[in-house]
């Protein structure tokens, strides 16, 4: 079964339990309706609006049909621009829009079933009738939303498909792309495709989608992350011994002992728990991949102003583009927020780490001894005071 159709009961079509054992990362999975008659919480000329400010990630993906290529720009782009493209096959492409935008973000929380950290970013795509960025694959688990308009998708659920790469092209691109399903996505319909599936959307008219992308480190990523970190810690006084040396038998060979000798070292390195393991990966992953840089408010109001504040009915919110999450530490945990580390309460950090804002009532359960870190955490800007 490769699409089925939302109930009220369940948006995915299905238990998410379901979900997870049977598609998650394994196959992809169309439903129809997951979002029955929804609305898009901002319209075209909103996203081309954000695409012209400083800092934004976006992009622009124009297609040369007559000799199917696909030209690449970046922005930030002129307002000017936008009229100037013409009616058909062209896309933009704006990232991070659960950043910019509040109503985005409350997309998310349909997928409280997946590790927040887990989630990327809500990427939202407009494409003029025939837009598209051309056959491709994504190395992570991407769930589609149609908001607006139509949107024909095609897959290649073939385990066997040819996944090679044109060459000399702005996109990476697929040379060869033969569809095994096509269908066309109404506003509200939702299209999962796992890591790996080849697939090719095309705008039948002008539409928005709204890609939800997880985030999946690769290997090189996690290792080259934790080297940088060595070079921190570990000091160039540390060296290559071997007290126990025996007398070579052949001078040029590297022998078994060597071998042990360096595996030893690299043993020394490693996370050698899952205590370690945790307090890297939190580290890691918390911070924000394109390394944007939250800045300690100009004036940080003090803690009784804050208690103040939130009396007269302000409310504490994570800064949009701050990234958290916890993990237990034997009893108490450690809460993770833009790659730095917090000791404290399971609790407040399980609380912390999911909350979109803390009013009184959420501050007053604080335990007194953790009121502290809340404190510093408006100090450094990953909470905001708002109105």
């Amino acid at each position: 079964m490769i699409e089925v159709t939302a109930s009220k009961k369940y948006f995915l079509g299905m238990p998410v339990a379901d979900f997870l054992r049977d598609y998650w990362q394994k196959k992809p999975l169309l439903i129809r309706q997951a979002f029955p008659d929804y609305q898009a919480p901002l319209s075209p000329e909103d996203l081309a609006g954000i695409a012209c400010e400083q800092g934004v990630l976006a992009r622009l993906v124009k297609h040369d049909r007559k000799k199917d290529h696909y030209s690449l720009e970046t922005g930030p782009f002129d307002e000017a621009m936008f009229p100037k493209l013409g009616k058909k096959d062209w896309t933009l492409l704006v990232q991070d829009m659960d950043k910019w935008d509040g109503d985005v973000r409350q997309l998310i929380k349909a997928f409280n079933f997946l590790p927040r950290w887990r989630v990327d970013d809500v990427m939202i795509s407009f494409a003029a009738p025939g837009g598209s960025v051309g056959p491709h694959i994504d190395q992570y688990d991407v769930f589609l939303l149609q908001a607006q308009g139509r949107r024909r998708w095609e897959i290649d659920n073939d385990p066997k498909a040819d996944k090679s790469f044109r060459e000399k092209t702005e996109l990476k691109l697929l040379e060869t792309f033969k569809a095994s399903h096509v269908w066309t996505l109404q506003a509200g319909d939702i299209l999962y495709l796992p890591p790996g599936v080849p697939h090719h959307g095309e705008a039948v008219d002008a539409c928005m989608t709204f890609s939800l992308g997880m985030r999946a480190p690769s290997h090189a990523e996690l290792l080259n992350d934790w080297a940088d970190g060595l070079f921190e810690r570990v000091s160039e006084e540390v060296r290559y011994s071997d007290k126990d040396l025996a007398a070579a038998k052949d001078s040029g060979e590297i022998d078994a002992a060597t071998c042990e000798r360096v595996l030893e070292i690299f043993k020394q390195h490693v996370p050698d728990s899952k205590a370690a393991a945790a307090l890297f990966f939190g580290r890691f992953v918390t911070t924000y991949r394109n390394s944007m840089e939250i800045a300690p408010p100009p004036k940080t109001p003090k803690p009784e102003k804050i208690l103040e504040r939130l009396a007269k009915g302000d409310v504490l919110e994570p800064h949009p583009f701050a990234r958290w999450a916890w993990s237990k530490a034997g009893r108490d945990a450690i809460l993770f927020v833009q790659g730095n580390s917090f000791s404290t309460t399971q609790g407040v950090a399980s609380m912390l780490a999911r909350a979109d804002s803390i009013d009184a009532a959420s501050f007053a359960g604080i335990p007194v001894s953790e009121r502290g870190l809340v404190f510093e955490l408006v100090e450094r800007g990953y909470l905001v005071l708002q109105k």
